[in-house]
This record gives C-alpha cells, sequence and structure tokens, in this order.
C-alpha cells in the first residue's frame, strides 16, 4: 500500500508470481536441469499457496479460494510451458556436434555479439554466435578467448574465420563451448548498420582524445557508451571500491537519461512527437552502444521507467516490468542465470516502487524534493543491488552511497552532452568537441569522488563471493531497515508513552 497525491494506491502485482515462476524455472533448468525444474516449480506452488492462504486470511473470504486455484493452477500451466522449453535448448546444447569435438582443434566461424575486452597477459575475450565448425555450418553461443594480435581491431557483427581449441564452456549459460583462437583470424565485413555504429564509437573516442585530458578521455566512452577499453586499471579498482563500477556499464539509467532528455521537448514538439522522438533516440543508442543482450536489457529496464515517469502511475510500472521479465526469458532464456541482469530487475524495481515511497515520506518531514529523490534513490539502489554486487565481486563498498550521491549530480550532464557530441562526432567533429569540452569539470569531479572515497580506511568489506557474501549483506540490510524503522517509531511517539 502507497499513499500518491493524497490517496492510497495498491501496486499491481498480478504478473509478479509469473515472472518470477518463468524466470526462476528457467534458470533451474539451464543450472540443474529436470530435477532443479522440478524442486523450482514445487517450491514456487507451495510459496504461492502460502501467500494465496496468508491474502485469504488477511482480505476478504469470499473469493479467496477461488483465486487462490486459478493462480496456482495458471502458474502451474506457465511453469510446465518454460520448463519444457528450457529442457528443449538444455538438450540441444548437450546434442550439439561441438561437443564431440571438445579438446580437439578446429577451423571456426563465428561472429561477435559484443566488443572484445582485454582480460590481461595480451588476451581479450568476446561472446560470440558460431555460424560454421570445419566447413560444416551450425550455430550456438561461443566464449572465444584469443591473442589481442589480429583481434584486437574485430567489431560486432564482424565475421572471423579462425582455428582453435575448442573445449567445455567453464559455465551452464547456454553456451555451447569455449574457443581458443590459435594464429591470426580471417576477418570478414560487418553489416552497414553495425559498421555506421563502430564508426560513431571511433570518432567519439577520437574526439574525446583531442578535447580532454587523458584520465577524463577514456573515462566519457566508457560513461556514455560502456566502452571501458581504454580505462586503466587502477580507475577501474577505484570506481569498484567506491562502489560506482555501475556507471561504466550500458544500464537503464543510461538509457532513461538519454530519451528522457529528448521527452523534455515535448512542450515544444508536443508529447507524441516527443515520445516518437524518444523511440528513435532508443533505437539509435542501442545500435551505437551495440545490440547485446545486456544493452537490450537495460533498453527494456529503461523503457519501463520511463513509462512511471510519463504515465506518473507507479502501478503501471510493476506489470510491464514483469512482462519484460517473461518476455526476455523467452526471446533470452541465458539471462535467467546472469547476474546484470537480475540487477537491472531489482535496481527497476527499487526505483519505481521504494525510491518514490521513501522520497515522499522524506518531503512529508520537511525534507526539500530534489534532495529527497537523489537521497532516496541512491539508498535504495543500494539496499536492493548490494546482495548481488557482494555476490559477484565478494566485496561490500562501505562508501557506495555516499560515493553515488556526490556522482549524481553530474551524470545526467555527462550523459546527454556525451550522447549528443557522439552524434556529431562523424558529421561535425568541431561541434563535438565543444560539447564533449564542457563534459570536462563534471568528468574531473566524478574521477576525484572515485579516487577520493576509494581512498576512505575501510572503504570496501571483503567477503565471501558467491551465495554465502549475498546471503550475509541482505540479511544485514534487512536488519538496517527494521532497526531504522523502529528508531523512528519511538522518536515519533509521545514522551509519556515510552516507558522509563
Amino acid at each position: 500500500m502507497n499513499t500518491v497525491d493524497g490517496r492510497e494506491t495498491r501496486l499491481d502485482v498480478r504478473l509478479v508470481p509469473a515472472a518470477l515462476t518463468c524466470w526462476a524455472v528457467t534458470a533451474a533448468g539451464i543450472l540443474w536441469s529436470a530435477i532443479g525444474v522440478a524442486a523450482t516449480a514445487l517450491t514456487v506452488s507451495a510459496a504461492v499457496g502460502v501467500a494465496a492462504w496468508w491474502g485469504r486470511r488477511a482480505g476478504p473470504a469470499h473469493d479467496g479460494a477461488g483465486v487462490t486455484t486459478a493462480g496456482i493452477a495458471a502458474l502451474a500451466m506457465t511453469g510446465l510451458g518454460f520448463a519444457i522449453a528450457v529442457l528443449l535448448r538444455v538438450d540441444q546444447i548437450t546434442d550439439h556436434p561441438l561437443v564431440a569435438r571438445y579438446g580437439l582443434v578446429g577451423s571456426v566461424i563465428v561472429t561477435p555479439s559484443e566488443t572484445p575486452r582485454v582480460v590481461g597477459g595480451g588476451r581479450l575475450m568476446f561472446r560470440a554466435s558460431l555460424l560454421a565448425a570445419d566447413d560444416i555450418e551450425m550455430s550456438g553461443r561461443v566464449v572465444v578467448f584469443a591473442s589481442t594480435a589480429g583481434f584486437a581491431e574485430l567489431t560486432v557483427g564482424q565475421p572471423a574465420a579462425f582455428d582453435a581449441r575448442i573445449s567445455r564452456p567453464k559455465r551452464r549459460d547456454l553456451t555451447v563451448a569455449t574457443l581458443s583462437a590459435t594464429g591470426r583470424p580471417r576477418l570478414g565485413e560487418a553489416a552497414l548498420i553495425q559498421r555506421a555504429g563502430h564508426r560513431v564509437r571511433e570518432a567519439f573516442a577520437a574526439t574525446a582524445r583531442t578535447a580532454l585530458p587523458p584520465d577524463q578521455a577514456a573515462m566519457l566512452p566508457a560513461l556514455v557508451l560502456g566502452d571501458t577499453s581504454a580505462v586503466s586499471a587502477d580507475t577501474t579498482a577505484q570506481f569498484r571500491t567506491s562502489g560506482l563500477t555501475h556507471l561504466t556499464a550500458v544500464s537503464g539509467a543510461n538509457v532513461t537519461i538519454v530519451c528522457g532528455a529528448v521527452l523534455l521537448a515535448a512542450g515544444l514538439v508536443g508529447p507524441r512527437v516527443a515520445v516518437a522522438l524518444a523511440a528513435v533516440a532508443l533505437a539509435g543508442f542501442v545500435v551505437v552502444v551495440q545490440p547485446s543482450a545486456s544493452v537490450l536489457r537495460a533498453a527494456v529496464m529503461a523503457a519501463i521507467t520511463l513509462l512511471a515517469l510519463v504515465t506518473h502511475r507507479r502501478k503501471q510500472a510493476i506489470p510491464a516490468l514483469s512482462a519484460a521479465v517473461i518476455v526476455l526469458m523467452i526471446a533470452a532464456p541465458e539471462l535467467a542465470v546472469d547476474l546484470g541482469f537480475a540487477l537491472s530487475v531489482v535496481a527497476t524495481a527499487a526505483l519505481v516502487v521504494i525510491a518514490p515511497a521513501w522520497s515522499q515520506r522524506m518531503v512529508a518531514r520537511g525534507w526539500p524534493k530534489p534532495l529527497a529523490d537523489a537521497v532516496s534513490v541512491a539508498v535504495a539502489a543500494q539496499l536492493v543491488t548490494a546482495p548481488l554486487v557482494a555476490a559477484i565481486s565478494g566485496t561490500f563498498s562501505v562508501v557506495a552511497v555516499i560515493a553515488n550521491l556526490a556522482a549524481a549530480v553530474v551524470i545526467a550532464p555527462i550523459t546527454v552532452l556525451g550522447t549528443a557530441a557522439a552524434a556529431l562526432a562523424v558529421l561535425w567533429p568541431a561541434g563535438a568537441g565543444l560539447l564533449i569540452r564542457f563534459t570536462g569539470p563534471e568528468l574531473w569531479w566524478l574521477v576525484n569522488v572515485a579516487r577520493l572515497s576509494a581512498r576512505v580506511p575501510g572503504a570496501s568489506v571483503a567477503l565471501p563471493a558467491g551465495a554465502p557474501g549475498a546471503v550475509i549483506v541482505a540479511v544485514a540490510g534487512i536488519a538496517v531497515v527494521v532497526l531504522a524503522r523502529r528508531c523512528r517509531r519511538r522518536l515519533s511517539l509521545p514522551h509519556d508513552t515510552i516507558g522509563p
């Protein structure tokens, strides 16, 4: 129950059980196959039954049983459908022709789905789609490790033929094989639209190098387009320690800021034209940044956030988020075991559900609304994402909330000016350079926020990676919220009602 404009409204969570069921069943099928799917389905059914029973006790009794039966039946059918789909996908991986070639060297042709990134020791890695192996056409997702020599210029969508040692994938994420390239590749040509996007990225990075100091020139493409290839290891470590790493990855926040800036033109061109322009900007941004699974995920989450902002109805955001999860589980089931996807979902939910409610309460207590919004967003995002970040990195940033608050004031100007500069970089480099220079003070501020935050003694706490670290942080976060609410209630009670 939430208060909006002085009235009580219930968030529409009817699609949430279906989304969680699809997500859980798909993840279980990928990680544990049929046994995991069965166990997960039973667990979800039991959880829904308990929740329905509890709701029937708390709410009206006349329609509780019908809703419970219908809900469990619908979830069972939904879970069954997704279970069959994911198990078929897993069977395809198990019976893939490349499995028989594990441990052998063969000639392959792949198309990268992301820009290769350096992993150290003169090596790089990238995810790709398999086109052929040993002159036999086949498909599948692969991970490629290769030398920077010959592969450094490879771009998204550009076919590459090379010899590689074929190995079993290291992760269960519907990847067919790991390919360790030997020798230099023979490169083809990417599609026109992908070449255009690559040209924009290159022109933007080159213009930034001529207009900004080296550290800022490396950071600007990372913040705007997610291109971290020029960011130094020291800067990366500082951003990780200060809890600002999410800023250097394309997220729903990036896309929301870009589309939101376009929507501000509604007063000049009208709301319908502004929405159309925002859709065009969204499509163009995805092309330039590269339409990988993570970018498409970010675009979907941004569209949901924009829906909540444009309609001013948070009730609509939760059904949209749930529907998006279901659609993405159909289109890209590998996202079910992607922690980045989980981060996007929980962060989006926090931004459209938790943060506005907290902000309203803070404004009611006399906080200025801009400050209340900023604090609510930073705290809510940190609270829900910290367990997943701990699971990924094995660390918890103590200074993350303060660092994100300090950085928040410059992210929107950097994103808007940087995106406009990227759009101009090919057609008008001088104009792009002028816009980039205006981002200099903001970039200086952001780099120094990360640097100073990382230098604070005890800025990050080491935790066990994986599930143990996530559980520790989640329990600690829940305890902090409960204690904070109890303290607030005690402080709000009249003094004569508090015992001696």
